[in-house]
């Protein structure tokens, strides 16, 4: 089993700081009320498609794009930049509940062939009722999980090419069909700790996401779903959601992770944590476990930093440390079973670099990628040199972006 590499596209902005500062004073909704914020990148499809390319160049095999209210639309912005790249696969994040099951089949078969075959799905149920109810869903937790289970029977269902019968709590299909399946069947990546969420995974998906928890905390997890899916007759694979501060020396990582921690005062965490600390997601309040609040003893594992969860949504931990170290963890992570390995950081462009470049070979000298980058040219991608210059006239100090002054509103997101 070797492993798979995928880095992220911040379709809700980038930028040098880990508080979710936007571009706009609105979020982003009103294009016309732009604020200049320093350090904050407005996520442009320019700018997506640098770090696109950055990512395809450095061998990631494919990028999540996430979905929520701050969030470009995923399917649109992917399918413009599946026409920028060659070989990177997208990992596409939607939510089952605001689209037909039926549609959600066809729009992937069109992608499929559209973009030669690069669409991943990443089915995102649902952890905020708020921002379910923003988007005219009104079921709880539970209910939500329910009718994933159900609309992903239904999309293999229609995926089959003949007319598919679906007669459910949530969804009633007659003759439902894809004329055109995809070809290949895109792979469904899925996450949920709670109860309700480990049947629908063991029923339905190809690959089990857990955000960045303890090695410990981790295999209990895939004790657990590979046990459900054993009782459904179906192994899972198993992915995780991880940020990355990753440089020469241990030294200048955990440096990085103390200069992103410098930007955040207490009036600040304090209002993250009150809104996160709302979430109904099992995971997020797993997250938020982690770490409590405080910024004491964020090292919650070796190498294994809890810092991005005091102000940010979603996967609330970074792996800090020398590419060596990195890579230790990332092995270390793949003997327990996970072979995926979703990727990110602040700014997205330049940590791209510091991972592909220095993490990638201490991966690929253990055995566990293929040497060398395939059609790799050995020129920087567009707009970034490898030294670590920014896109956009972003200036970086010896390829380590100095920290963003300013303040503006703060967005609390989830599926980051």
């Amino acid at each position: 089993m070797t492993v798979h590499l995928h880095w992220f596209l911040p379709t809700g902005g980038d930028g040098r700081t880990l508080v979710d500062r936007h571009a706009y004073t609105d979020g982003g909704v009103r294009r016309d009320r732009i604020t200049p914020v320093s350090g904050v990148r407005a996520p442009d499809i320019g700018y997506l498609a640098q770090i696109a390319k950055a990512a395809e160049q450095l061998g990631f095999e494919a990028v999540l794009t996430p979905t929520g209210t701050w969030c470009e639309d995923a399917w649109l912005t992917t399918t413009a930049l599946t026409q920028v790249t060659d070989r990177l696969k997208f990992l596409v994040a939607f939510r089952p509940g605001v689209i037909s099951p039926v549609l959600a089949a066809q729009m992937a078969a069109t992608y499929q062939r559209i973009s030669g075959g690069r669409l991943l799905l990443n089915v995102v149920t649902g952890g905020d009722s708020t921002e379910q109810r923003r988007f005219g869903d009104a079921l709880d937790h539970d209910r939500r999980y329910a009718r994933t289970d159900e609309f992903l029977q239904v999309v293999r269902g229609v995926w089959g090419g003949v007319p598919f019968d679906f007669h459910g709590a949530h969804y009633q299909v007659e003759g439902g069909l894809t004329a055109l399946p995809p070809d290949p069947l895109p792979e469904i990546f899925f996450g949920g700790s709670s109860a309700a969420a480990g049947p629908v995974a063991a029923r339905n998906v190809d690959v089990y996401l857990t955000w960045g928890e303890p090695p410990e905390q981790v295999k209990q997890k895939i004790d657990w779903i590979s046990g459900l899916a054993a009782r459904e007759g179906r192994t899972v694979r198993f992915g995780i959601r991880l940020h990355t501060i990753s440089r020469d020396s241990a030294k200048e990582a955990w440096t990085t992770a103390d200069r992103l921690l410098g930007d955040l005062d207490p009036d600040t965490v304090a209002a993250a944590q009150q809104a996160l600390g709302k979430s109904e997601s099992v995971g997020q309040q797993r997250m938020l476990a982690l770490h409590g609040g405080s910024r004491d003893k964020l090292e919650i594992s070796p190498n294994l930093w809890a810092g991005v969860g005091l102000v940010r949504g979603g996967a609330g931990t970074a792996l800090v440390g020398s590419h060596t170290e990195v890579a230790d963890r990332i092995e270390e992570y793949h003997a327990l079973g996970i072979e995926h390995f979703v990727l990110s950081g602040y700014p997205h462009l330049e940590e791209a670099y510091w991972f592909g470049e220095g993490v990638r070979p201490e991966l690929a000298a253990r055995g566990l990628l293929p040497s060398g980058i395939p059609g790799r040219s050995g020129a920087p991608a567009s707009g970034v040199a490898a030294s670590g210059v920014a896109a956009s006239g972003v200036a970086a100090s010896g390829g380590r972006p100095v920290s963003a002054p300013g303040a503006a509103p703060l967005l609390v997101a989830g599926g980051r």
